[in-house]
């Protein structure tokens, strides 16, 4: 099965003759097929000093409040933003000013367009306007992203670091090599010690890495060493997916990455290939605690092995 997901539209076919026949049909009708959004509800979580944690079906938002306007970070799938936008009306009447992407996927972006479209500036990594525009095939996810709109393409782009000062939130952003894209950047909340980590973390279970822009498990465990500086024992960490998390846990997520790294690293070295290692039950032992999200544990390894197998 593949699924498209951009814009207003999801669509989900089993085959090429599936899609030849209803792409054209929803086209000519102008039809909306977003039954697997019907059923999300946003939930809320207030955090610190007017900051807020949103969770739907898609990348985890926070929301910055106060006399300056609605700050967000990332917009989830564009199915959504109605909702998303009456959540955020319930905690304030202010409008969204600013709308920060952590990286491209259209699962942190696919709502840029509706927010632009409602007076809010789109700001990323310079790398993520960059990918936008390109069209993206994910096959371990059976996902095909298409070209963004022009209008949910972010107006501002910066390439290192980026600073903050919004309804007296002091926010940093900063720009970690390649990750989980090529794009990817942390928001730190300084006074209030809230980390939105984008998809460095994925809470208790295994990542998506996006192979083919750059991303690795390697690039991820490096990525994770520059987050943990900023990170104590009280820090609230907003990671991608998942529920709202610690350092414990985030420590906990590096370590998996780790291991899965390191035995995937030393098959190879033995010249075992993917199948050989699948067949060997390489991670298997990481199924229970790892493997009830995205990915079982074969998926994940495939990812691995893909990325340091990969030049």
């Amino acid at each position: 099965m593949t699924i498209i997901l951009w814009g207003k539209t999801v669509v989900a076919y089993n085959s090429q003759a599936d899609r030849d026949s209803i792409i054209p049909s929803l086209i000519e009708s102008k039809q909306i097929i977003a039954q697997d959004f019907d059923k999300v509800e946003i939930k809320t979580t207030p955090l610190k000093n007017n900051i807020y944690m949103l969770q739907g079906e898609g990348g985890n938002i926070a929301v910055s409040v106060g006399k300056d306007g609605i700050l967000m970070i990332d917009s989830e799938y564009a199915p959504l933003s109605t909702k998303i936008m009456a959540a955020i009306e319930k905690i304030s009447d202010q409008p969204i000013r600013y709308l920060v992407n952590t990286h491209y996927h259209s699962d942190h972006t696919g709502g840029n367009e509706n927010f632009a479209k409602a007076g809010a500036l789109i700001i990323a990594h310079e790398n993520v306007p960059k990918q936008m525009k390109i069209a993206h095939s994910f096959p371990i996810l059976s996902l095909e992203m298409p070209v963004a709109p022009t209008d949910a393409l972010p107006k501002i782009t910066f390439d290192d670091t980026i600073n903050f000062n919004v309804n007296d939130h002091q926010i940093h952003g900063f720009r970690v090599a390649p990750a989980h894209t090529d794009g990817d950047i942390i928001l730190h909340f300084v006074n209030e010690n809230i980390v939105h980590t984008g998809d460095l973390f994925f809470n208790g279970i295994y990542p998506f890495i996006d192979i083919g822009v750059g991303g690795s498990v390697q690039g991820m465990i490096s990525g994770i060493d520059k987050i943990l500086p900023l990170c104590n024992d009280e820090t609230l960490i907003i990671p991608g997916h998942g529920p709202l998390g610690n350092k414990k846990e985030l420590i906990t997520f590096q370590e998996m990455l780790k291991t899965v790294n390191q035995r995937v690293k030393d098959g190879i070295a033995k010249n075992m290939t993917l199948d050989d290692l699948i067949k060997a039950k390489t991670i298997d032992d990481l199924q229970e605690t790892w493997g009830k999200g995205f990915f079982n544990s074969d998926q994940f390894l495939t990812i691995t092995y893909q990325g340091l197998t990969k030049n």
